[in-house]
C-alpha cells in the first residue's frame, strides 16, 4: 500500500496542495465515502489530543544566529528561503521528502520538517521577523483528515500543529495559506532561494515583474526598475544563495557534534558490513548486500544515507561514482565502500575505505593503498588556520606524481609532471583531494572560488580529504597487474584552532591495521 491515493475533493488555495489536485491521478479508484453520515461519523469518536508544547530544541538558539548574521547582511529586503516539496517518483509515489538544506540550516527543522514550508525574513526597522509558514495539520472534523494522503493524519501519521513547531524551532509560524500575503506584498528588492521551490519561485518571479510594471506605470519611468524574466537566473537571487552556503564555511559546536555522531554511525555500518562479508561473498549482487547492510545502520542511527553509497568491488573501483552496486564480491578483489550516514538533522558523514575481500592485500594492492595513504597523510599533515584550501589538494598530488613516476607510468619526472601544463599523473586520480562537508555531501557549494577552492582554512571548518588511484581495466600505461585496482581512502576533517583533527581516525586506515580489521570482523 506504498503512498496509495485514495482521495475526494477539498478546499484549496493557490499556494497549497488539495486532496483532489493530490489524488487526481487515481480518482478513478477512488471508494472514499461521501455521505453525510459517513462524514460525521469518522469525524468524532476520538480522544483529546496532548497539546503539551516541547522545549525549544538543542539547534534552535544556533538556527537564530544563522539567522541574525543573514539579516545583517541583507538589510531592508524581504527574503524568501523554502523547504520544498515532494518530487514525483511515479504515479502516485513520491521520493522521500528532504528540506532544503539551506532551510534546515536557517530553521534547525530537519527530518521531521513539512513538505512545502517557507522561512520568510520580513524587514522590520530592528533588522527581520523570521516566520515559517507550512501547512498544518487537518482537523479530525475535516475531509482531509481522511481523504487526503498528502497531509492526511489518517494516511501519514499525526502532524505538528503551528504552536508546536513555533515551539520546538523557538520561530514564529503561520499557516501557508497565509503566504499569499507574502507574495502580494513582494517587490523588487525581495529575494527568493530558487532552486529549492520550483512553484514558490516562479510566483515570486510573477509578484516582482507586476510590482516593477505597476512602478513604471505610476512614475512614467521608460523603463523598468527590475529586469527579470520568470524561471530565468537573477543576480541578487544568486548573492542570496551565495551568502547562504558561505554561511555554512565554518560551522558552529552543534554542528561539529551532530558530523561526529555521523561519522561514529558510519563507522558502526562499514563494521557491519565486514561482519557480513560470508554473506555478501555469496550473493551474486553481493555489492547490493553491502549496499543494504549500510543502508540498514543509516536509517537506524540517523535518517538515512547521506548520499547513494558506493560499494564498489574489484574493477567497479576505478569507476569513481559506482553506484549501481549489482556486481559480485569476490575473494581476492579489493571492495571501496564509499558511504556516510545522514542524521536526523541533516549533517553527514562521508567517508571511504578500500579493503581486500579475504583480510590480506596483494603485493600489487598494498602497494598501492599504502601510496594512496601516504597522500592522505601528506595532504592531512598540513592543515591548520591561515593555509590556502587548495594546497591541501596540492600535497597529496605531489605524493601521487612521485609514487606514479616512481613506478614508471609517467612520460616525465613527477617534478615535471606537476607542472600546470602536464598533470599526466592525473591520468590516475582524475577527482579533486577535497570538498567542505556538512549539510550537504559536497557542502557551500554556491560559495565564490576565493572563499572555497582560494580560501583560508579557518577553524570549525569541515571537509574531506580523499586522494585515489584508479587504473582502468583496459589501461595499456599500466602493467598487467595494476589494472581493474582502484583504491580511495576518504577521512573527515576538522581545522582546530592550532592544526587539525581526523574525525574518522577511529575508522582503520593502514594497510594491516585493515587487513585485521576485515579478518577480526567476519562472522
Amino acid at each position: 500500500m506504498a503512498n496509495t491515493s485514495d482521495t475526494s475533493t477539498t478546499e484549496t488555495t493557490s499556494s497549497v496542495t488539495t486532496a483532489s489536485e493530490e489524488g487526481g491521478r487515481n480518482a478513478n479508484r477512488s471508494t472514499t465515502p461521501g455521505s453525510e453520515g459517513f462524514k460525521n461519523f469518522i469525524g468524532t469518536g476520538w480522544a483529546e489530543r496532548d497539546e503539551t508544547l516541547p522545549q525549544a530544541r538543542e539547534q534552535a538558539s544556533f538556527a537564530a544566529a544563522r539567522r541574525a548574521k543573514v539579516s545583517a547582511a541583507f538589510t531592508g529586503q524581504r527574503l524568501i528561503v523554502p523547504a520544498g516539496d515532494m518530487k514525483q517518483r511515479a504515479n502516485d509515489t513520491d521520493y522521500p521528502f528532504r528540506a532544503h538544506s539551506a532551510f534546515a540550516h536557517l530553521t534547525g527543522w530537519g527530518s521531521d520538517s513539512e513538505p512545502g514550508a517557507v522561512l520568510v525574513f520580513e524587514p522590520t526597522t530592528g533588522g527581520h521577523e523570521a516566520t515559517v509558514y507550512f501547512r498544518e495539520r487537518a482537523g479530525r472534523d475535516s475531509e482531509e483528515f481522511y481523504a487526503n494522503p498528502a497531509i492526511g493524519e489518517f494516511w501519514i501519521g499525526a502532524r505538528p500543529s503551528l504552536a508546536h513547531v513555533a515551539a520546538n524551532l523557538d520561530v514564529a509560524t503561520r499557516g501557508l495559506e497565509e503566504f499569499d500575503r507574502v507574495i502580494d506584498a513582494v517587490d523588487t528588492a525581495t529575494l527568493v532561494l530558487r532552486e529549492a521551490d520550483a512553484s514558490v519561485t516562479e510566483r515570486v518571479d510573477h509578484a516582482r515583474i507586476r510590482f516593477a510594471a505597476e512602478q513604471a506605470l505610476s512614475t512614467n519611468a521608460t523603463d523598468a526598475p527590475f529586469s527579470l524574466e520568470v524561471g530565468g537566473s537573477h543576480e541578487p537571487d544568486a548573492e542570496l544563495a551565495r551568502v547562504l552556503s558561505e554561511l555554512r564555511l565554518v560551522k558552529d559546536a552543534f554542528e561539529i557534534a551532530e558530523m561526529r555522531a555521523a561519522i561514529d554511525a558510519t563507522q558502526r555500518g562499514f563494521t557491519e558490513v565486514i561482519g557480513e562479508l560470508p554473506r555478501i561473498t555469496a550473493e551474486v549482487r553481493g555489492e547490493r548486500v553491502i549496499e543494504g547492510v549500510f543502508a540498514t545502520r543509516a536509517r537506524l542511527d540517523g535518517n538515512d544515507v547521506g548520499y547513494d553509497s558506493i560499494a564498489a568491488a574489484g574493477p567497479h573501483a576505478t569507476i569513481l561514482h559506482w553506484t549501481r552496486n549489482d556486481g559480485p564480491v569476490v575473494p581476492g578483489d579489493l571492495v571501496l565502500l564509499d558511504a556516510g550516514v545522514e542524521m536526523d538533522s541533516y549533517y553527514t558523514a562521508d567517508i571511504t575505505r578500500t579493503f581486500p575481500v579475504n583480510g590480506t592485500f596483494s603485493e600489487v594492492q598494498r602497494k598501492i593503498y599504502e601510496a594512496v595513504r601516504e597522500a592522505a597523510d601528506a595532504a592531512f599533515a598540513i592543515v591548520r588556520p591561515g593555509i590556502v584550501f587548495r594546497e591541501v589538494h596540492a600535497a597529496a598530488m605531489q605524493v601521487i606524481a612521485r609514487k606514479t613516476a616512481e613506478w614508471g607510468f609517467l612520460p616525465v619526472s613527477a617534478e615535471e609532471s606537476l607542472e600546470p601544463e602536464n598533470q599526466f599523473h592525473r591520468r590516475y586520480m582524475v577527482h579533486g583531494t577535497s570538498h567542505h562537508l556538512g549539510l550537504d555531501v559536497h557542502d557551500c557549494a554556491q560559495a565564490r572560488r576565493e572563499m572555497y577552492l582560494d580560501g583560508v582554512l579557518e577553524a570549525g571548518m569541515v571537509f574531506t580529504i580523499e586522494p585515489g588511484l584508479y587504473f582502468q581495466p583496459d589501461d595499456l600505461t599500466v602493467p598487467v597487474e595494476f589494472r581493474g585496482i582502484g583504491v580511495r581512502i576518504e577521512d573527515d576533517i576538522l581545522v582546530t584552532a592550532d592544526g587539525a583533527e581526523n574525525l574518522s581516525a577511529g575508522i582503520p586506515r593502514t594497510a594491516d591495521e585493515v587487513e585485521a580489521w576485515v579478518r577480526g570482523g567476519v562472522r
